[in-house]
Protein backbone atom coordinates (compact mmCIF):
# COMPACT_ATOMS: atom_id res chain seq x y z
CA UNK A 1 0.00 0.00 0.00
CA UNK A 2 0.90 3.85 -0.82
CA UNK A 3 -0.30 6.97 0.97
CA UNK A 4 2.26 9.12 -1.01
CA UNK A 5 0.66 11.83 -2.36
CA UNK A 6 2.57 11.95 -5.73
CA UNK A 7 1.45 8.54 -7.20
CA UNK A 8 3.70 7.75 -10.80
CA UNK A 9 2.28 5.80 -13.24
CA UNK A 10 2.38 2.05 -12.85
CA UNK A 11 2.51 1.84 -8.69
CA UNK A 12 -0.27 0.73 -8.19
CA UNK A 13 -1.10 -1.41 -11.13
CA UNK A 14 -2.42 -4.88 -10.80
CA UNK A 15 -3.91 -7.54 -12.79
CA UNK A 16 -7.33 -5.91 -13.56
CA UNK A 17 -6.23 -2.00 -13.42
CA UNK A 18 -3.14 0.56 -14.80
CA UNK A 19 -3.86 3.05 -11.77
CA UNK A 20 -5.92 1.78 -8.53
CA UNK A 21 -6.35 3.99 -6.00
CA UNK A 22 -9.18 3.26 -2.97
CA UNK A 23 -9.73 4.65 0.26
CA UNK A 24 -7.68 2.19 2.24
CA UNK A 25 -4.91 2.45 -0.30
CA UNK A 26 -4.74 6.88 0.17
CA UNK A 27 -5.28 6.27 3.61
CA UNK A 28 -8.66 7.98 3.79
CA UNK A 29 -12.25 7.00 4.02
CA UNK A 30 -14.20 7.99 0.33
CA UNK A 31 -12.93 8.60 -3.01
CA UNK A 32 -11.59 6.13 -5.64
CA UNK A 33 -9.85 5.75 -9.22
CA UNK A 34 -9.05 2.80 -10.96
CA UNK A 35 -8.24 3.03 -14.81
CA UNK A 36 -8.86 -0.03 -16.95
CA UNK A 37 -7.20 -1.10 -20.86
CA UNK A 38 -9.03 -3.01 -22.74
CA UNK A 39 -7.74 -4.72 -25.69
CA UNK A 40 -9.84 -5.10 -29.12
CA UNK A 41 -12.87 -7.68 -27.99
CA UNK A 42 -11.74 -7.28 -24.12
CA UNK A 43 -13.94 -7.36 -21.48
CA UNK A 44 -13.83 -6.35 -17.58
CA UNK A 45 -16.42 -7.42 -14.63
CA UNK A 46 -16.39 -5.98 -11.37
CA UNK A 47 -18.97 -5.74 -8.19
CA UNK A 48 -19.76 -2.25 -7.24
CA UNK A 49 -19.94 -3.04 -2.99
CA UNK A 50 -20.27 0.50 -0.93
CA UNK A 51 -19.36 2.57 -3.66
CA UNK A 52 -21.21 4.36 -6.86
CA UNK A 53 -18.90 4.53 -9.84
CA UNK A 54 -19.29 6.36 -12.97
CA UNK A 55 -17.70 4.79 -16.14
CA UNK A 56 -16.29 7.10 -18.61
CA UNK A 57 -14.40 6.66 -21.65
CA UNK A 58 -10.67 7.98 -22.03
CA UNK A 59 -10.01 6.62 -25.28
CA UNK A 60 -12.35 4.18 -27.62
CA UNK A 61 -16.00 3.22 -26.69
CA UNK A 62 -17.73 0.48 -24.89
CA UNK A 63 -21.04 -1.15 -23.64
CA UNK A 64 -21.68 -0.87 -19.74
CA UNK A 65 -23.86 -3.84 -18.83
CA UNK A 66 -25.23 -3.66 -14.85
CA UNK A 67 -27.09 -6.55 -13.40
CA UNK A 68 -29.14 -6.06 -10.46
CA UNK A 69 -30.64 -9.36 -9.10
CA UNK A 70 -33.51 -9.75 -11.92
CA UNK A 71 -32.87 -6.66 -13.22
CA UNK A 72 -30.66 -6.08 -16.07
CA UNK A 73 -29.73 -2.50 -18.13
CA UNK A 74 -27.27 -1.64 -20.90
CA UNK A 75 -25.50 1.70 -22.05
CA UNK A 76 -23.90 2.34 -25.19
CA UNK A 77 -20.98 4.81 -24.63
CA UNK A 78 -19.53 6.32 -27.94
CA UNK A 79 -16.66 7.61 -25.76
CA UNK A 80 -13.79 9.41 -28.04
CA UNK A 81 -10.82 9.17 -29.58
CA UNK A 82 -8.90 11.34 -26.35
CA UNK A 83 -9.45 13.05 -23.55
CA UNK A 84 -8.12 16.11 -25.84
CA UNK A 85 -10.89 15.18 -28.30
CA UNK A 86 -14.01 16.49 -26.70
CA UNK A 87 -16.53 15.73 -24.21
CA UNK A 88 -17.69 11.66 -23.40
CA UNK A 89 -20.61 10.18 -22.51
CA UNK A 90 -20.53 8.10 -19.47
CA UNK A 91 -22.58 5.56 -17.25
CA UNK A 92 -23.39 5.80 -13.67
CA UNK A 93 -23.53 2.73 -11.54
CA UNK A 94 -24.95 2.69 -8.29
CA UNK A 95 -23.61 0.54 -5.62
CA UNK A 96 -24.15 -3.28 -4.65
CA UNK A 97 -24.30 -4.14 -8.07
CA UNK A 98 -22.28 -6.02 -10.86
CA UNK A 99 -20.93 -4.23 -14.03
CA UNK A 100 -19.59 -5.55 -17.04
CA UNK A 101 -17.00 -3.30 -19.27
CA UNK A 102 -16.94 -4.78 -22.63
CA UNK A 103 -15.24 -3.28 -25.65
CA UNK A 104 -14.98 -4.08 -29.38
CA UNK A 105 -12.58 -2.17 -30.55
CA UNK A 106 -10.75 -1.27 -27.16
CA UNK A 107 -9.69 1.57 -25.25
CA UNK A 108 -9.20 3.14 -21.88
CA UNK A 109 -11.76 3.55 -19.34
CA UNK A 110 -11.82 5.63 -15.83
CA UNK A 111 -14.15 3.95 -12.95
CA UNK A 112 -14.58 7.14 -10.97
CA UNK A 113 -16.00 5.75 -7.55
CA UNK A 114 -16.68 7.04 -3.86
CA UNK A 115 -18.40 5.42 -0.77
CA UNK A 116 -22.47 6.18 0.14
CA UNK A 117 -25.45 5.35 1.41
CA UNK A 118 -28.05 5.80 -0.84
CA UNK A 119 -28.54 3.24 -3.65
CA UNK A 120 -29.24 5.68 -6.97
CA UNK A 121 -30.34 3.93 -10.11
CA UNK A 122 -28.21 3.55 -13.38
CA UNK A 123 -28.55 5.78 -15.67
CA UNK A 124 -26.69 7.11 -19.12
CA UNK A 125 -25.04 10.74 -19.48
CA UNK A 126 -24.97 12.13 -22.67
CA UNK A 127 -22.20 14.08 -23.81
CA UNK A 128 -24.44 16.87 -25.14
CA UNK A 129 -25.80 17.50 -21.81
CA UNK A 130 -22.40 18.09 -20.25
CA UNK A 131 -22.00 21.35 -18.84
CA UNK A 132 -18.43 23.04 -20.57
CA UNK A 133 -17.07 25.96 -19.28
CA UNK A 134 -14.33 28.16 -20.19
CA UNK A 135 -12.61 29.85 -17.37
CA UNK A 136 -10.15 32.27 -16.52
CA UNK A 137 -8.28 34.51 -19.40
CA UNK A 138 -4.69 34.95 -20.66
CA UNK A 139 -2.38 32.12 -19.29
CA UNK A 140 -4.81 31.14 -16.58
CA UNK A 141 -7.69 30.30 -18.83
CA UNK A 142 -8.30 26.61 -19.07
CA UNK A 143 -11.90 24.54 -20.41
CA UNK A 144 -13.92 22.53 -16.86
CA UNK A 145 -16.12 19.76 -17.97
CA UNK A 146 -18.35 19.26 -15.41
CA UNK A 147 -20.35 15.76 -16.15
CA UNK A 148 -20.25 14.83 -12.27
CA UNK A 149 -20.03 18.41 -10.83
CA UNK A 150 -22.59 18.33 -7.60
CA UNK A 151 -24.97 20.37 -9.95
CA UNK A 152 -24.83 18.89 -12.71
CA UNK A 153 -25.29 15.49 -12.38
CA UNK A 154 -27.23 13.40 -9.54
CA UNK A 155 -24.55 10.90 -7.51
CA UNK A 156 -25.15 10.50 -3.45
CA UNK A 157 -21.57 11.38 -2.69
CA UNK A 158 -19.02 11.19 -5.56
CA UNK A 159 -18.32 14.91 -7.59
CA UNK A 160 -15.98 14.29 -10.65
CA UNK A 161 -15.10 16.77 -13.66
CA UNK A 162 -12.48 17.15 -15.91
CA UNK A 163 -9.90 19.80 -16.99
CA UNK A 164 -8.02 20.73 -19.85
CA UNK A 165 -5.24 23.40 -19.83
CA UNK A 166 -3.58 24.41 -22.81
CA UNK A 167 0.16 24.52 -22.57
CA UNK A 168 1.98 27.14 -21.00
CA UNK A 169 -1.21 28.23 -18.82
CA UNK A 170 -1.97 27.78 -15.37
CA UNK A 171 -5.45 26.07 -13.61
CA UNK A 172 -6.35 24.74 -10.08
CA UNK A 173 -5.80 28.51 -9.87
CA UNK A 174 -5.88 30.69 -7.08
CA UNK A 175 -4.69 28.07 -4.37
CA UNK A 176 -7.80 26.40 -2.75
CA UNK A 177 -8.73 24.23 -0.12
CA UNK A 178 -11.41 21.72 0.96
CA UNK A 179 -10.37 20.40 4.24
CA UNK A 180 -12.95 21.38 6.73
CA UNK A 181 -16.35 21.27 7.55
CA UNK A 182 -17.32 25.23 7.57
CA UNK A 183 -21.39 25.03 6.91
CA UNK A 184 -22.13 27.29 3.93
CA UNK A 185 -17.96 28.39 3.28
CA UNK A 186 -16.25 24.90 2.83
CA UNK A 187 -17.06 21.22 2.67
CA UNK A 188 -14.73 18.61 3.47
CA UNK A 189 -13.48 16.70 0.20
CA UNK A 190 -10.58 14.16 -0.65
CA UNK A 191 -9.42 14.66 -4.21
CA UNK A 192 -7.96 12.72 -6.53
CA UNK A 193 -6.19 14.31 -9.76
CA UNK A 194 -5.42 12.03 -12.53
CA UNK A 195 -2.96 13.51 -15.65
CA UNK A 196 -2.98 12.79 -19.50
CA UNK A 197 -0.37 15.40 -21.37
CA UNK A 198 -0.95 15.16 -25.05
CA UNK A 199 2.05 14.67 -27.54
CA UNK A 200 5.31 12.73 -26.18
CA UNK A 201 7.49 13.77 -23.12
CA UNK A 202 5.19 16.02 -22.19
CA UNK A 203 4.90 17.00 -18.79
CA UNK A 204 3.18 19.22 -15.70
CA UNK A 205 3.85 20.25 -12.50
CA UNK A 206 0.67 19.98 -9.23
CA UNK A 207 1.31 21.83 -6.16
CA UNK A 208 0.14 20.98 -2.78
CA UNK A 209 0.87 22.74 0.48
CA UNK A 210 -0.25 22.47 3.92
CA UNK A 211 -3.21 24.03 5.26
CA UNK A 212 -2.17 23.34 9.12
CA UNK A 213 1.02 22.21 10.47
CA UNK A 214 2.07 19.07 9.15
CA UNK A 215 -0.37 19.07 6.43
CA UNK A 216 0.07 17.97 2.70
CA UNK A 217 3.29 19.09 0.57
CA UNK A 218 4.45 18.01 -2.87
CA UNK A 219 5.79 19.25 -6.07
CA UNK A 220 5.48 16.74 -8.22
CA UNK A 221 6.22 16.53 -12.09
CA UNK A 222 3.07 14.65 -13.78
CA UNK A 223 3.14 13.29 -16.93
CA UNK A 224 0.37 11.07 -18.44
CA UNK A 225 -0.61 7.98 -16.07
CA UNK A 226 0.64 9.86 -13.18
CA UNK A 227 -2.03 10.76 -10.07
CA UNK A 228 -1.62 13.14 -7.09
CA UNK A 229 -3.74 12.93 -3.99
CA UNK A 230 -5.43 15.86 -1.74
CA UNK A 231 -6.23 14.61 1.66
CA UNK A 232 -6.25 18.51 3.02
CA UNK A 233 -4.53 21.26 2.20
CA UNK A 234 -4.18 24.83 -0.21
CA UNK A 235 -3.87 23.19 -4.17
CA UNK A 236 -2.88 24.38 -7.22
CA UNK A 237 -1.59 25.62 -9.89
CA UNK A 238 -1.56 23.04 -12.13
CA UNK A 239 1.35 24.37 -14.70
CA UNK A 240 1.18 22.60 -18.17
CA UNK A 241 4.14 22.75 -20.48
CA UNK A 242 4.48 25.22 -23.14
CA UNK A 243 3.47 22.95 -26.59
CA UNK A 244 1.61 20.70 -24.29
CA UNK A 245 -1.88 20.86 -23.19
CA UNK A 246 -2.46 19.13 -19.92
CA UNK A 247 -5.79 17.04 -19.06
CA UNK A 248 -6.85 16.19 -15.18
CA UNK A 249 -9.58 14.01 -14.03
CA UNK A 250 -11.12 15.16 -10.82
CA UNK A 251 -12.69 13.03 -8.46
CA UNK A 252 -14.09 14.09 -4.79
CA UNK A 253 -15.73 12.71 -2.15
CA UNK A 254 -16.35 13.01 1.61
CA UNK A 255 -18.14 12.44 5.12
CA UNK A 256 -20.33 15.73 4.70
CA UNK A 257 -23.84 14.75 4.75
CA UNK A 258 -24.85 17.37 1.74
CA UNK A 259 -22.64 16.68 -1.53
CA UNK A 260 -21.41 19.99 -2.45
CA UNK A 261 -18.43 21.50 -3.39
CA UNK A 262 -17.27 24.18 -1.39
CA UNK A 263 -13.72 25.93 -1.75
CA UNK A 264 -11.98 28.41 0.22
CA UNK A 265 -9.23 30.47 -1.75
CA UNK A 266 -5.93 31.21 -0.17
CA UNK A 267 -6.04 34.84 0.58
CA UNK A 268 -2.36 35.78 -0.56
CA UNK A 269 -3.30 34.43 -3.95
CA UNK A 270 -7.14 35.48 -4.44
CA UNK A 271 -6.44 38.97 -5.63
CA UNK A 272 -3.93 37.83 -8.41
CA UNK A 273 -6.32 36.36 -11.38
CA UNK A 274 -9.09 37.48 -12.39
CA UNK A 275 -11.69 34.50 -11.31
CA UNK A 276 -13.81 35.74 -8.99
CA UNK A 277 -14.36 34.16 -5.26
CA UNK A 278 -17.45 32.25 -6.75
CA UNK A 279 -16.84 28.33 -6.72
CA UNK A 280 -19.12 27.91 -9.66
CA UNK A 281 -17.19 25.69 -12.22
CA UNK A 282 -13.89 26.43 -10.58
CA UNK A 283 -10.86 24.42 -11.09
Amino acid sequence: MTKELYVPRGTTADAYYVLDIDPERAGWTHSSLRIVELGPGGTHTFTTGDSEWIVLPLSGGCTVRIKDGAEEAEFPLLGRESVFAGVSDFAYMPRDARVQIASGVGGRFALAGAKCERRLPARYGPAPEVPVEDRGSGNCARQVRNFASADAFDCDRLIAVEVVTPGGNWSSYPPHKHDEHRPGEESELEEIYYFEIDGPNGFGYQRVFPSREGGSDVLAEVRTGDAVLVPDGWHGPSIAQPGHTMYYLNVMAGPGKDREWRICFHPDHVDSTDNTASTKGYR
